[in-house]
């Protein structure tokens, strides 16, 4: 076998992950014709990374199956029909009213949607119609009323003792035992999941409930006590999703794959169990990843308020950069914030320019590994000719110190003048350049970027410092710079990538004299200072 036939399609870990989809499935003896894969997506709060995550993931799945050669079609599914069992922070507490209804019940606030759950949801859509995935919308309250789910939900609920035995194996909960694992809506106040559904009557598709209450955040939700009867076969209801609606789902669907976090990993168990052992559907393969941490290591979280969503990354980054962020690494806890939209807007361009051949990686399954990376971010449908990079912190330093009214244009003739393009600028750059410009306006420093120094740098980088605090023309830095660097025995080119480097978080850029009198000689000062002190050394 050569070396190249040891990569696996493009060379990435979702291209192993399809491989081992098309192996198991075929191993099963199930049909091959459509490889569906599936994502679930909630409506009860505001969408976030991690939510965009999710999503993402799987749609990589999908396409990977694809480039192997087979029928694939991805499913995002919006649970819409969900029971609202906390106002996520910073919402309105009137909403709190609202607690136990369907979110498809619940007026928006922000009076843009029909629902408070259409209005979630619509915000995640966004956010994938802008990174160009391409999906089939399933709605739950639309299955549920179409009757997508009715099979599923008859044999789930004929066979409720083995579903409630296998949910307190699984977890210790005893809930199922007693009840069914349906929740009705309560045809008196509204709400789900304060009602407990105790008897089925298979020759009417019904149950019978009572509304009793529920427990929510260690808190008791009073129901209103009545007892009515629910036609599951018209959409009175929603299977209960820790006791079989996951099993279901796959099933009705014929899904073969869907990632899931850390945070459900006891309801898939229960779902894998249910759907062999009940609906008798081998479920579909499975990777668990972990969940995005903000950078004080919580979860995040629409309830904990301390959400981070897509909108938030479109204000100063590309929609692939932070397609970059989700699909980089698959499994392993990562802390992230605003902070670090600069670092994947220039880690993206590499990418670019691995793809194109800018620059040069010897280890071939490496290269595979990286350029499939690009592909997987532009969803297979890169750009067909390299663009114009321009570091991120550049064009944030230039959108600091650009006269106001004027910011756009004094951005861009400074480009011009340093290079990077001649005439009109292209329109990636254009929306790159607001990017930065509202990354100016709300921050005051760019993402910081952590170098080790030699003591030599140190003291160059010292000189220089001083150097910089008696000359004012671009030449004269210039000649400063090579001086400090042959002072210290460094080879200038080392030399003025660790400048690059502390400066604009890349190792290359615009020639530094004239660029450091755009900046400010003061402000470069205050920057090179600042990062001595926060400059590892050398070990």
């Amino acid at each position: 076998m050569t070396f190249k036939e040891d990569i696996i399609g493009h060379g990435t870990w979702y291209d192993k992950l399809a491989a081992e989809i098309i192996k198991r499935e075929k191993k099963l003896g199930r049909n091959l014709d459509l490889l569906r894969v599936e994502s679930g997506v909630a409506a009860s709060g505001i969408p976030h990374i991690g939510s965009f995550s999710e999503v993402t993931r799987n749609y990589a799945v999908s396409i990977a199956l694809k480039e192997q050669g087979y029928n694939s079609e991805f499913i995002v599914f919006s649970d819409n029909k969900d029971g609202l069992r906390s106002v996520p922070r910073g919402l309105p507490k009137t909403l709190e009213k609202y607690i136990g209804f369907p979110v498809t019940e619940i007026p928006d606030p922000f009076k843009c949607h029909s629902s408070y759950g259409d209005h979630m949801v619509n915000l995640l859509l966004e956010a994938l119609d802008n990174s160009g995935i391409k999906y089939k919308l399933i709605k739950g309250t639309e299955a549920y009323a179409k009757g997508l789910l009715n099979e599923e939900i008859r044999v789930l609920l004929e066979n409720a003792k083995h579903v409630g035995q296998i949910v307190k194996e699984e977890t210790g909960q005893e809930k199922y035992l007693e009840a069914l694992p349906y929740f009705p809506v309560c045809e008196s106040c509204g709400r789900i999941y304060t009602t407990k559904a105790y008897k089925f009557l298979p020759e009417e598709n019904k149950v019978l409930y009572v509304c009793e209450g529920m427990e929510i955040k260690r808190k008791w939700l009073e129901g209103c006590g009545h007892k009515g009867e629910a036609d599951y076969t018209k959409g009175q209801g929603k299977l209960a999703w820790k006791a079989g609606e996951f099993a279901a789902r796959w099933r009705a669907l014929g899904i073969r794959f869907e990632a899931y976090g850390k945070d459900i990993a006891d309801s898939v168990r229960v779902n894998d169990r249910i759907s062999r052992e009940v609906l008798g559907y081998e479920p579909p393969m499975h990777v668990q990843y972990e969940m995005f941490l903000d950078k004080g290591g919580k979860k995040i979280s629409k309830s904990v308020g301390n959400v981070f969503t897509p909108q938030v990354w479109f204000r100063y980054g590309s929609p692939q950069s932070m397609v970059l962020l989700t699909l980089k690494r698959f499994v392993g806890t990562r802390n992230v914030s605003v902070v670090d939209i600069p670092r994947y807007m220039d880690e993206l361009d590499e990418l670019e320019d691995v793809y194109f051949g800018r620059k040069r990686i010897k280890d071939q399954k490496e290269k595979a590994k990286l350029t499939g990376l690009y592909k997987y971010c532009w969803f297979m449908n890169p750009p067909t000719h390299p663009k114009v990079h321009v570091p991120y912190n550049l064009l944030v330093e230039l959108a600091k110190v650009a006269p106001e009214g004027s910011e756009e244009r004094f951005v861009a003739s400074k480009l011009q003048d340093y290079g990077y393009v001649k005439g009109e600028l292209p329109d990636h750059l254009k929306r790159r350049i607001k990017y930065a410009l509202n990354w100016a306006r709300d921050f005051k420093e760019t993402t910081e970027t952590f170098v080790e120094l030699s003591p030599q740098e140190r003291k160059a980088i010292e000189q220089l410092v001083q150097k910089l605090r008696t000359v004012d023309n671009a030449e004269a830095i210039q000649s400063a710079i090579f001086e400090s660097a042959r002072n210290n025995e460094i080879k200038p080119k080392k030399f003025f990538r660790t400048l690059y480097t502390l400066l604009l978080g890349t190792p290359s850029g615009p020639r530094l004299g004239p660029y450091l009198i755009d900046m400010g000689k003061e402000n470069a000062i205050k920057v090179l200072e600042r990062k001595l002190k926060t400059a590892k050394n050398q070990p």
